[in-house]
């Protein structure tokens, strides 16, 4: 789990210092992102640039597709680096402070609340593109795990993954079309129009996956982190995970040993890895029970072979739901 809140604040005599410069706006603030690349931004009515920052890939994407023209778009994790242990730097900070408008899913960055908080900017429009839907838990095993780090026993864990269920990402576009309208009221008919069309797209995905999963053999899929909860839901699968919420989450001896046998039982032929964490522990598996190994992408961020091949978000997860379609019919 992310260590944001367990530290000192390291970063403090460095922020201060670079925030004392940052009450006027930096043209360069907002380009340290090797995400992707920015989009170029028209002038509002007031004659400047909208400032976007966002967290991750899927939050990046969403917003670029709602902001048009009409923002500089930014991702501060970059590309290839699994964004639930990700820290800011000090120089990332100064492009929070910046931004006119901060987008991030939630939970998934256990270090955004005393990011804004520290390197606060009232101007600023936060949106929480999670907020308001209705997250699922975590296992009791999960929750232990949580309870046994954070030293808490009220915490819950909660599955912050609703970026792969095509129909609540549709929700998660709305509330960023919204943040957007309310920083940039000058622009709110291109911004409705943007995200009506990119809405559009993610019906038909989701028609896509209702399609491509109707006639399915089996329902359940081995994975390795259990980042496909809410996808699974939507589409009446269960999802059998290795590991927990966190990808960085060792499954205990008791558990692989149950996995396995699952898997025998249930002529599993196909174990789920995914891009950006090591899959020694599909592998281990999936050599067991003489399975494949297969991926299944969390979309948490693009990697270099992804960009290469021109992949968006609406083209992984097709990748997706073909990888399903044909582990499920096997």
């Amino acid at each position: 789990m992310n260590t944001w809140f367990k530290k000192s604040f390291v970063l403090s005599a460095g922020l201060a210092l670079i925030l004392s410069g940052c009450g006027a706006k930096s043209d360069n603030a907002a380009t340290n992102t090797p995400q992707t690349e920015p989009n170029q931004a028209q002038t509002t009515d007031s004659g400047k640039k909208l400032k976007v920052v966002t967290t991750f890939y899927p939050m990046y994407e969403f917003t670029k597709q709602v902001a048009g023209d009409h923002a500089d778009v930014t991702a501060l994790i970059p590309a290839g680096a699994e964004p639930h242990d990700w820290e800011p730097s000090a120089k990332d900070m100064a492009q929070v402070k910046d931004a006119d408008v901060f987008v991030y899913n939630g939970i998934v960055e256990g270090w955004a609340e005393q990011a804004l908080s520290s390197a606060s900017n009232d101007q600023r429009v936060v949106v929480e593109a999670s907020k308001g839907l209705n997250l699922m838990e975590g296992t009791a095993e999960e929750e232990g795990e949580a309870h046994a780090e954070e030293g808490h026993a009220h915490d819950h864990v909660l599955d912050p993954h609703v970026w792969l269920d095509p129909v609540l990402a549709q929700k998660e576009v709305e509330s960023i079309e919204a943040g957007l309208v309310k920083a940039d009221p000058a622009n709110k008919a291109d911004y409705e129009k943007n995200a009506d069309a990119y809405i559009a797209k993610l019906k038909e995905l989701d028609t896509e996956f209702k399609t491509g999963l109707k006639d399915i053999k089996r329902k359940d899929f081995i994975t390795q982190h259990a980042a496909f909860g809410y996808l699974a839901k939507q589409y009446g699968l269960t999802q059998v995970p290795i590991s927990g919420l966190s990808p960085e989450q060792e499954p205990t001896p008791d558990k692989l040993v149950g996995i396995i046998k699952f898997a025998k039982e249930n002529n599993v032929k196909t174990i789920f890895f995914e891009t950006l964490v090591d899959p020694k522990v599909a592998e281990t598996v999936a050599t067991e029970i003489g399975a494949k190994i297969d991926v299944l992408n969390p979309l948490e961020g693009l990697t270099d072979e992804d960009k290469q091949k021109n992949l968006d978000y609406l083209g992984v997860m097709k990748n997706n739901m073909e990888a399903l379609k044909k582990a499920l019919n096997e």
